[in-house]
């Protein structure tokens, strides 16, 4: 089983190493952009209470970018399916289905947290203050995952690379702007706070600000984090074993 993942992680992991140098440099473009307009440019005249806006954003921005890199960095599995029809390879290959499927979404775990390492350290250039723990590591890495095996759910569903274009309106553009990363989401009304607060990006950006800057977490957002995970991972392998059938 481990020897199936890795195979499927090497594959990514290979691709990746060859294009590493351009894939940093385009990492950091979008970054400096948020970190410039609503760090130094907006975020001097806002006032969160404590701290900085600075330290305030680079949480959210972490969660947000970490769920635009993974979802976006499984969208090969779609055109793999869909046009140049090299899943089948897989599919006859001699690896078990869930390892094909963890494989990929490891892969896509690796890049949102390379891109997350350079946001972490263009933030310390700018002045952010806030704190790099093991468990701050471990909720953003979870909140990779939950979102690649979104994108290769996705995949699976998805006939066209327009109407997987529409996820990324439709789902991941909200959640981008309202789950917390730019303001706290008590500032939205009742009703779409409650809606809000059952997403995933929403207890993560929470997670990542108590962690970086407390120390503590809710326990009840771990728990959320956790079981979008593991729910997204067995959804993604049934979906995947039934493409077997």
């Amino acid at each position: 089983m481990l020897g199936d993942i890795w195979t499927v992680f090497w594959r990514d992991w290979v691709v990746l190493r060859r294009r590493l140098t351009k894939y940093v440099l385009s990492r950091m473009v979008s970054p400096l952009m948020f970190l410039i307009a609503f760090g130094w440019g907006l975020g001097r005249s806002i006032d969160v209470g404590t701290g900085s806006y600075l330290d305030f954003l680079v949480p959210g921005l972490l969660a947000m970018n970490s769920m635009n890199i993974s979802f976006m960095s499984i969208i090969p599995v779609h055109s793999e399916r869909v046009y140049h029809k090299s899943l089948e390879e897989y599919l006859i290959a001699p690896i078990r289905p869930n390892a094909f499927v963890i494989g990929k979404i490891a892969g896509a775990v690796l890049r949102g947290m390379i891109s997350s390492a350079i946001i972490i350290a263009l933030s310390y250039l700018f002045g952010a203050h806030f704190a790099i723990t093991p468990l701050f590591l471990f909720v953003l890495a979870l909140n990779c995952m939950i979102f690649a095996e979104i994108g290769f759910l996705a995949a699976m569903y998805i006939s066209s690379y327009e109407e997987m274009s529409q996820v990324n309106l439709y789902v991941l553009l909200p959640m981008s702007f309202l789950c917390g990363t730019f303001f706290a989401t008590a500032a939205l009304p009742d009703p779409m706070r409650y809606f809000v607060e059952l997403l995933p990006l929403t207890h993560t950006s929470h997670l990542l600000r108590s962690l970086g800057t407390a120390g503590d977490f809710s326990p009840l957002s771990f728990v959320v984090v956790i079981a979008y995970a593991v729910l997204g991972i067995a959804a993604g392998t049934w979906k995947f074993r039934r493409l077997t059938d």
